[in-house]
């Protein structure tokens, strides 16, 4: 009863139990069968048995090998063999998500080997972007570094396959570009640096069809522009550089490094067209572009030009200044030389340009000095190809002077020192004007060059020369003296001299002779000398002056005075013509009245005369014959002595002076009357009236 009640006991709870176990191996069987997959999650799946061994050297397996299976499976439910559990084991694995600006660097993992020589492995359709793995192995995918690139998404991919890169895409900004360098692809052609424009790329993103299309390994001839690009990285490295940037008033020079090869008689190379300012390195090859200078040269703005391909320098513009031209000596055109017409201009060797080419005055279009020069303004001018020279056609002037030579003034040089016939050293400073006419400014850029030349080689040792001689030939004292004359001279023999050289002299100045100090003292003294004789002679004058001031002074103080005496005296003379007429009138009355008397009076005369001239007449008769009676001595006596008693002769002198000795006062009275009686008569013995 007890054994029965017992077993009774125990049977239910055995079928429980296995009815447990059997559930749990249900449950067991049913979670390994069964897999569930995140949203963003994948599957991989390794089978263990009950297939075919993977071959030899594969990682991965198909779905009838052993071994990590190629396939994955994606978000959901999956139900894996119900029939058969435990057959498959899973792991899962996070999506690969590729950014907005990354770019997903596939390498297969498994696959057919890479063909010597190759980097990467050909590109293949059908593996939906590497996510059906099976597919990938069974269409021929090799192993290694895939070409292709993932783009931003979300892949399903199996990591035990392929394993997944993610790096940023190439962004190039403004101003910049992208120099590619590719790691795979056909060798270079001998003779060029750059690989060789290649079509289909798409700015090398394609790197399939850049292999397939020819793409050769090494520097590309193509560059990238500003942007964004998703280029494999490990099939092209590229280098971020900066685009030329041409500011204002710049120009800049091109230099290529790969083209045909530059002509041995050639300096720059020639101009090409359609290469869009050097912009298509391979527009620039394919229309025959030189290796080396290039004529064409960009002007201001931005370019986008392989420094790979091309150098470029900066360089200033041409600026010609108002008094100036520019003469420009051209590098390339046709050779005159090769022209009978500029035979006659050939110079000598040492008036070559360079070696090899003569200097020639040429028109445009030919190599040398151009004819026509370049007048003031700004001018855009390739100096590879054309040397400007700029001349000045305003006055120039060059001293010879204390403080020449230095670096501040170029064109001064220290005061020539000279020395004189009679062996003193004399310092003379010079002053030269010189002047260029603008038509002549190619002549003379052909004969010396330059203006420095010009200065430097010409015109200073012929100033030098020119004052040495003539000092040679005078004595120091004279050669001042005659500065005049020695400045003539030089400027004279200065025009002369520049004349061959096109070069027109305005004039040559002497500015300061300096002689020795005996020297020159002693025609310091002499200069003193005569400046003292002339301050004497100045203040000589200057003392005439002052008396004829001083009498000019007198005279105005007295001007009222002779104001009024001239003014009397036209007084005077009014009276004295009125006087005069009064005394005419008066005359003329009074010479009618005389007239009458002077006429009576004449009557009155006459007889008188005549009475007298009758009583003379008797008179000298009676005086005739008494002489002839008489004598002539005894009649004067006797005519003296009458007088004497009339009273009408003085006998006696109103003063006598009488000697000591006795008896001279009667001799003097015997003398004095037998003079008398002689008829002769002495001083101091007058007649009476």
């Amino acid at each position: 009863m007890g054994t029965h009640t017992a077993a009774l006991a125990f049977s239910p709870s055995w079928g429980t139990f296995w009815l447990i176990v059997v559930i749990v191996i249900a449950l067991i069987c049913v979670y390994n069968t069964i897999v569930v997959v995140g949203g963003d999650q994948i599957a991989v799946l390794e089978r263990r048995w009950f297939g075919a061994p993977m071959p030899g050297g594969r990682v991965v397996a198909m779905g009838d090998e052993i071994g990590i299976q190629a396939r994955i499976l994606g978000p959901g439910l999956h139900v894996l063999m119900p029939l058969i559990p435990f057959l498959y084991k899973v792991a899962k694995a996070p999506m690969v998500t590729i950014d907005e600006n990354e770019i997903g660097l596939i390498e297969a993992i498994d696959g057919i080997p890479l063909k010597p020589g190759r980097i990467f492995a050909r590109a293949l359709e059908g593996h939906n972007h590497y996510q059906d793995g099976e597919a990938f192995l069974e269409n021929g995918g090799e192993k290694g570094p895939q070409i292709n690139v993932l783009t931003p998404g979300i892949y399903r991919i199996n990591p035990y396959l392929f394993r997944v890169e993610r790096v940023t895409q190439v962004s190039i900004a403004n101003n910049k570009i992208g120099v590619v360098v590719a790691t795979d692809g056909a060798p270079i052609a001998h003779g060029r640096l750059l690989g060789q424009c290649t079509a289909g790329h798409s700015n090398f993103q394609a790197g399939q069809l850049f292999l397939e299309n020819g793409g050769q390994k090494g520097p590309q001839i193509d560059i990238l522009l500003p942007g964004t690009y998703r280029i494999n990285p490990k099939l092209f490295e590229v280098t971020i550089r900066d685009a030329i940037v041409i500011p204002a008033k710049k120009i800049g020079l091109v230099v290529a490094k790969d083209g045909a090869p530059l002509p041995p008689s050639e300096y720059v190379a020639q101009s090409v067209t359609k290469h869009a300012d050097f912009q298509d390195a391979a527009a620039f090859l394919g229309n025959g572009g030189q290796r080396g200078p290039q004529l064409d040269f960009l002007r201001p703005g931005t370019y986008y030009i392989n420094p790979l391909m091309f150098d470029v320098t900066l360089d200033e513009v041409l600026f010609v200044q108002r008094g100036e031209v520019a003469v420009v000596v051209s590098n390339i055109g046709k050779d005159p030389s090769l022209d009978p017409a500029y035979q006659a201009q050939k110079n000598s060797t040492a008036d070559r340009l360079r070696p090899g080419v003569e200097r020639y005055v040429v028109e445009s279009g030919y190599r040398g000095i151009q004819k026509e020069v370049l007048g003031p303004g700004t001018y855009y001018l390739n100096k590879l190809a054309y040397t400007p020279h700029i001349i000045p056609t305003t006055n120039m002037t060059i001293d010879w002077a204390d403080g020449g030579g230095s670096v501040k003034a170029p064109r001064a040089f220290n005061p020539l020192a000279i020395v004189s016939k009679d062996g003193f050293e004399m310092t003379i400073e010079v002053k030269v004007i010189l002047r260029v006419q603008p038509e002549q400014a190619p002549h003379m850029v052909a004969r010396i060059g330059t203006i420095d030349a010009l200065v430097e080689h010409v015109i200073h040792p012929l100033i030098d020369s020119s004052f040495r001689n003539q000092a040679s030939s005078s004595e120091a004292m004279k050669f001042m003296q005659d500065r005049h004359e020695e400045q003539r001279k030089a400027e004279q023999h200065i025009v002369e001299e520049l004349t061959k050289y096109h070069v027109e002299c305005v004039s040559v100045l002497i500015c300061q002779i300096k002689l020795p100090e005996r020297l020159m003292q002693t025609l310091t003294d002499k200069v003193v000398a005569i400046q003292q004789m002339s301050m004497y002679d100045a203040q000589q004058e200057a003392e005439g002056r002052r008396r004829e001031m001083e009498k000019t002074r007198a005279q105005a103080d007295l001007q009222p005075n002779l104001v009024k005496a001239e003014i009397d005296v036209q007084i005077a003379q009014q009276q004295k013509q009125q006087q005069v007429i009064l005394a005419e009138g008066k005359g003329q009355s009074t010479r009618l009245e005389q007239m009458g008397i002077a006429a009576g009076v004449e009557a009155v005369g006459k007889a008188e005369g005549e009475k007298i001239r009758a009583i003379g007449q008797a008179t000298a008769e009676a005086y005739t014959r008494q002489a002839e009676a008489l004598g002539q001595q005894p009649l004067s006596m006797i005519e003296i002595m009458k007088q004497i008693s009339e009273g009408k002769v003085k006998i006696t002198p109103d003063i006598l002076v009488q000697g000591g000795e006795e008896g001279s006062g009667s001799n003097m009275l015997a003398a004095f009357m037998a003079c008398m009686m002689l008829g002769g008569q002495k001083p101091g013995i007058a007649p009476k009236n």
